[in-house]
This record gives C-alpha cells, sequence and structure tokens, in this order.
C-alpha cells in the first residue's frame, strides 16, 4: 500500500535529519553561492541529492523544486510538485544555532497539500495535510495569538520597521523579534508562540511553502505582503512576501502596511 504524501515527507524529513545532524557542528565545507544568494554547506547538497532520490523514486510524476537544484520548467507541467530546502537557516546551521532546520512540502494544482518543518536539534517535528490540521510532535495546533497589533510579539527583519512601509509612518506598536529560518517563524506563528511573521522582501517558496500549510492548518491568516494568496510552483519560484497572523491580526497589519 503507498504511504501518504504526509507519511513520505516525514519519513524523508527524519532521512535527513540523520544527515544534518552527522555535520552539526563537524565543521563542514562550505562554498559561498554568490550574486547575495549565501553559503551552502556540504551537508544541504547531500541532503538534498538524498531527498531527491527518495522522493522522486516514490513519486516519480510528481515536480522538483528545491533551493540547492538547478531549476528547470520542467516542474510546472506537473499537477504535484515537491518543494524542498535540504536546510533553511544555512547559517545558523553554520553558526551551530540550533534553529536550523529541514522544509519540505509538497503542492498540487498551486496549493501546498503536505508540510513538514523538521528541527533536530530542537527534537520538534511540525507537520501538516490539508484538511486534516496541523501539529507539532503529534499535539493539534491553534494559531490564537493577540488580535491587534499593539502589543503584539511579531517575528520580522529590522528593515520591516522603515517608516515608509506604514501608512502611518510607523509600525503599529509591536514588538519586533527575530529567528534566521522563515519556514520555523511560520510554525512558531501556527504554535502561538508569536503573534505573526512579516516579510516585505519576496521570498523563495522552498524558505515559506511547508510553513504556509501549516500556519493555514492552524487556523492563521497567510497571505503575500500585498493580501493575495500563496499560489505556489510559479515560474519565478517566489513570493512577493509573505504575512501570517491569527485573521483578527493578519487583517489590521493588512490595514496598516502601505500598499
Amino acid at each position: 500500500m503507498q504511504a501518504t504524501d504526509l507519511a513520505l515527507l516525514l519519513d524523508a524529513a527524519e532521512s535527513a535529519a540523520r544527515i544534518g545532524t552527522r555535520y552539526f557542528k563537524a565543521s563542514p565545507e562550505i562554498w559561498d553561492k554568490g550574486d547575495g544568494q549565501g553559503p551552502v554547506t556540504e551537508a544541504d547538497l547531500e541532503i538534498d541529492r538524498m531527498l531527491k532520490a527518495e522522493l522522486r523514486s516514490a513519486r516519480p510524476d510528481y515536480g522538483w523544486l528545491s533551493e540547492e537544484t538547478e531549476d528547470n520548467t520542467d516542474r510546472q507541467h506537473a499537477e504535484h510538485v515537491f518543494i524542498i530546502d535540504p536546510i533553511d537557516g544555512t547559517r545558523a546551521f553554520i553558526d551551530g544555532q540550533k534553529s536550523w532546520c529541514h522544509s519540505l512540502a509538497i503542492a498540487h494544482h498551486g496549493k501546498v497539500t503536505a508540510a513538514v518543518v523538521h528541527l533536530p536539534m530542537r527534537e520538534e517535528v511540525f507537520s501538516a495535510e490539508a484538511g486534516q490540521g496541523a501539529h507539532l510532535n503529534g499535539t493539534r495546533l491553534a494559531a490564537e495569538g493577540k488580535p491587534d497589533p499593539s502589543g503584539a510579539d511579531v517575528l520580522t527583519t529590522r528593515p520591516t520597521l522603515d517608516p515608509k512601509h506604514w501608512k502611518d509612518g510607523q509600525p503599529p506598536g509591536f514588538t519586533r523579534q527575530f529567528r534566521p529560518s522563515l519556514a520555523f517563524r511560520m510554525c512558531l506563528v501556527a504554535q502561538s508562540r508569536f503573534d505573526a511573521m512579516i516579510t516585505l522582501r519576496d521570498a523563495w517558496e522552498w524558505d515559506i511553502a511547508a510553513g504556509d500549510l501549516i500556519c493555514r492548518e492552524a487556523g492563521a491568516s497567510v497571505s503575500d505582503r500585498l493580501g493575495g494568496d500563496l499560489v505556489f510552483n510559479a515560474p519565478s519560484a517566489k513570493q512577493a512576501g509573505v504575512l501570517a497572523a491569527n485573521p483578527p491580526l493578519h487583517q489590521r497589519l493588512m490595514l496598516a502596511l502601505e500598499a
């Protein structure tokens, strides 16, 4: 009997974790990808090769989009596509921080239907399947943060606070915090450990696809920075930023943002 897509991703994430933990704090070889893309390690590349072989073997008709695989147009002709970040938070991985993760998702006709974000060093596995809720280590999640921006705890980068991004010339009174992994930030919103996450820069799909479903299945609202739905497997493999929060807070943050 064929495993479900979610079971397939959970097993693959465990295999990725075994490789990632072997290299963690073990001085892996590092290269700069150039063009401002940041670093990549031998762990990223080995995980990418393993995931591609394991997942494509199980689902040969699914397309493939990964940060560490050269992209081509083949994926755009597939009904389903794997969207993979072998290690999200590579800089944190290199620096010995524990907040890096494996981010694995499957999208069907542009909408994510199965997702896993696995943080091996924190022993946390976030997962979601369309219509089945989101979970952390088997416990169901609910995004129930503060409904008003004033006093909310928001995960975002410092440039988001620039007055040019806000209709009133300043952000609406929230407290800013930061985590290096976009996938992890989205999971923390789903978990209600933070009230919202915002990234106004274009976001690569592999950084946000899994977090998108995990947030939505936890009851959060997720959109791009203009309020539009996220539709994956785009030709550019990018989305126009991300805002994820409980529905009342999402609406109020969108009203406060400069279009």
